[in-house]
């Protein structure tokens, strides 16, 4: 397929908050939008999206998986960046409805349809640097996708970062593109001094997020990751592997824990680390990198912990595995 997120389905579906109420939806070409140059979200930045997927089952149905989770994620980012309020029940059906228009160009395994909700204020008043903008545009893409990562499964190389942050503190729990737009310079940097594929940033020692992703660590029978706090965005596909995990038998830690802790580990034999997201999945790492020096993480590939919950999310996703949580809702075509 072509790289990630770079074909689009031809419409998109939007709606309009004007005068303190939304608009109905509206199915329009998603090729370009109209704003004025002096549009609060082209200067103060106040945006933020979702991204959630579609899957095509084996007889030919589709399912959108967790959309109840990122569509609460995305009313609290806008609550947080003080964009008017989503209308959630709204925003589900302009999801649904996009993605029924378009369900036959779902692919089929291992592919999905992206689903990108998007938010932005759009109040033509550039003195309006520290107030909110009144108005704002709220729309759907899609766009058809294989894995993220151009190598899938493939074991990354991560650098170690502990000068720096994601983000500012409060804004962790935002997914806006201000915060992966900082992260950008940082990763482009490790990418060409260490051929790192990303940056796990770790401010003072502890253990956060990556620029684009959440971080678990596997220990045995054991899952670590951070405990949910201000500083970073709370993955809705996080959230499904430790679940999955605790299904399996595992033993979930939710804890702070710091570079030195991580070091530990990772010389272990049996140690995996990974990366979640809706993107990302779930992606093993097999190198850090750390104050020049490299440390493998276990025997250095794609561990047999991480491939499972990996294809354990996979097969529920994809109609293979029972949808014991709740998690898939069907688009009836």
């Amino acid at each position: 397929m072509a790289a990630f997120g770079t074909v689009f389905m031809p419409q998109m579906i939007q709606a309009h908050f004007t005068d303190n109420t939304w608009s109905e939806s509206s199915v329009v070409p998603s090729d370009k939008i109209e704003l004025h140059a002096g549009a609060h979200v082209l200067h103060y930045s106040s945006t933020c999206f979702e991204g959630l997927k579609a899957f095509r089952h084996e007889d030919g149905s589709v399912y959108i998986f967790r959309m109840d989770a990122n569509i609460a994620r995305m009313k609290q980012s806008s609550h947080l960046l003080s964009l008017p309020e989503v209308d959630g029940p709204m925003l589900e059906k302009m999801i649904i409805d996009i993605v029924r228009q378009y369900a036959d160009e779902t692919p089929l395994p291992p592919g999905s349809m992206y689903i990108r909700p998007t938010h932005i204020g759009t109040e033509a008043a550039i003195g309006k640097a520290a107030v909110p903008s009144l108005s704002s545009l709220l729309y759907v893409l899609l766009s058809p996708v294989g894995d993220y990562f151009a190598g899938g499964a493939t074991a990354l190389r991560v650098l170690l970062e502990e000068d720096g942050m994601r983000c500012a503190p409060h804004m962790g729990m935002i997914k806006s593109g201000g915060n992966y737009a900082s992260a950008l310079a940082p990763i482009t940097a490790a990418r060409i001094q260490h051929k790192a594929d990303q940056i796990l940033f770790c401010p003072g020692g502890d253990v956060q997020e990556t620029g684009a992703a959440n971080f678990i660590l596997i220990d045995g029978n054991e899952i670590i990751t951070k405990a949910l706090d201000s500083t970073f965005l709370h993955g809705v596909t996080r959230s499904s592997i430790l679940t999955i995990a605790k299904d399996l038998g595992m033993t979930v830690s939710e804890r702070n824990f710091t570079v030195t802790e991580l070091l530990e580990r990772a010389a272990k034999p049996g140690t995996e680390a990974a990366l979640s997201g809706t993107a990302a999945v779930l992606t093993p790492v097999g190198t850090f990198i750390h104050n020049d020096k490299e440390y493998k993480v276990g025997t250095g590939e794609a561990g047999p912990t991480t491939m499972r919950l990996r294809q354990v999310l996979n097969d529920v996703q994809w109609g293979k595995a029972q949808d014991k949580h709740g998690w898939l809702t069907k688009i009836d075509v």
